[in-house]
């Protein structure tokens, strides 16, 4: 016997599914329109070493896991002043220094400027200052960086970057001292400044995929047997180098647009032998310092200290003025 229930349990099933495509198909299409309206920056240093290492950028070996994409070293200076009074605000400058007149290969092969980056991590409670706490000679220092938490309760982590190379060789950080007088938390003494600053892009996605500033090696040994010129769907250039082993199999390796292929058409290479030149021309360093939280109440001791003893040492030479001149006197009797 027919259930009389049926249409409307049907009807209702072809509502609720035609709800959700509904939804789904606005979903969409809010996605694709923001990224029109709303367009947002490649993803680079920081956005990568937030994916990575979520918790914090420096393992527990001391390295910052820009390290692991970014795979040349480089220098990378800062500094920062020997001590600090409690809620002033100071400067930690980090140096990246590189030659200005190389470039780099673009993720499409072309040749571009480099870009840097940098993460400054800071003692506990240590901050970027705010806006109305920063003098203005500073501010000018600083320009329009923009400075970013590493996570949301983790202000004393802070990241920077991609910007332009040329222009930010030195990246100034206004810096806000803790206060242990409000904060119960902070303790005066010695803390260490971890600074990692790259400059160029990584030869390793996050992923675990080689980016194309990176150098590209043959998978088997042989002899090349063919180099095919080709393009992608973006229709970026790459090349597919053919290999003829020993037993007669061919092995492909693609090459993207960006490296230089340094072998040729009939060429013997062994398995490992590099296809291509190194297009790298950046990297990655750290720096590890250390600054001081003074107490004031030190500095004031110190100084009513050295006062008493210059003031002891003045009245001991004249001391002795005054027994040299007795002694004269009862030489002369």
């Amino acid at each position: 016997m027919r259930n009389p229930r049926t249409p409307a349990r049907l009807t209702r099933a072809a509502k609720v599914m035609f709800n959700t495509l509904l939804i789904a198909i606005a979903t969409v299409t809010f996605f694709f329109t923001s990224d029109i309206a709303h367009p947002q920056t490649a993803a680079a240093y920081p956005f990568w070493a937030q994916e990575t290492a979520p918790e914090t950028p420096r393992e527990a070996t001391g390295r910052i896991v820009c390290a692991n994409c970014h795979l040349a070293a480089k220098n990378t200076e800062v500094e920062v002043p020997q001590s600090v009074l409690p809620d002033t605000v100071f400067k930690a400058i980090v140096k990246i220094p590189y030659d200005t007149n190389v470039q780099q290969v673009g993720a499409d092969g072309s040749k571009v400027g480099l870009n840097v980056g940098a993460v400054l991590m800071l003692p506990e409670g240590f901050k970027i200052a705010p806006e109305d706490r920063i003098p203005e000679e500073m501010k000018e220092e600083v320009g329009d960086v923009y400075f970013q938490t590493y996570r949301e309760d983790q202000e004393n982590v802070v990241i920077v970057g991609p910007l332009p190379g040329e222009e930010h060789q030195e990246i100034v950080f206004p810096v806000l001292s803790p206060n242990p007088a409000t904060d119960k938390n902070i303790y005066f003494g010695k803390y260490a400044v971890h600074v990692g600053g790259n400059r160029g892009r990584g030869q390793v996605y996050p992923t675990g995929e080689k980016s194309n500033n990176n150098v590209y090696n043959a998978s088997a040994a042989g002899t090349i047997s063919k180099i095919a010129k080709t393009e992608d769907e973006d229709g970026n250039v790459k090349y597919v180098v053919s290999i003829k082993t020993d037993s007669g199999e061919v092995v492909n390796d693609t090459v993207p647009a960006g490296p230089e292929l340094i072998v040729s058409e009939g060429q013997t290479v062994a398995s490992g032998d590099a296809l291509t030149n190194n297009p790298n021309v950046g990297g990655f360093g750290q720096k590890d310092t250390e600054i001081v939280l003074q107490n004031p109440n030190r500095v004031t001791g110190l100084i009513a200290f050295i006062c008493l003893v210059m003031l002891a040492q003045v009245m001991l030479v004249l001391k002795k003025k005054q027994v040299e001149k007795v002694q004269a006197a009862e030489m002369n009797f």
